[in-house]
């Protein structure tokens, strides 16, 4: 029985960056790991970036670290997320 091939999970041209912001802290590091985690299960052939320079945080105009954003817009700050909950963000940044 031949299988078929599964369509991905969100279209590939719908997300154009995912960056994980913060200070180097744990938290930061788990919620880094934690949207690796979402971007793998996706499917998605972004690479998540991790930026920890001031200036460019300050960009974003986030008042908590850590932050995740999606195409250049923060989906969630002050928070680390689990796998389930960054993939519920990085979904909804799309739709």
């Amino acid at each position: 029985m031949e299988r078929k091939k599964q369509k991905p999970l969100l279209p590939p041209e719908a997300i154009q960056s995912i960056q994980v912001l913060g200070a180097g802290c744990k938290n930061c590091h788990m919620l880094l790991e934690s949207v690796q985690t979402a971007v793998r299960r996706l499917e998605l052939s972004v690479e998540v970036e991790y930026i920890t320079d001031m200036q460019r945080i300050a960009s974003f105009n986030i008042m908590r670290m850590p932050a995740l954003a999606v195409n250049g817009k923060v989906v969630s700050m002050g928070r680390v997320l689990s796998f389930s909950e960054a993939e519920k963000r990085i979904r909804r940044a799309v739709q």
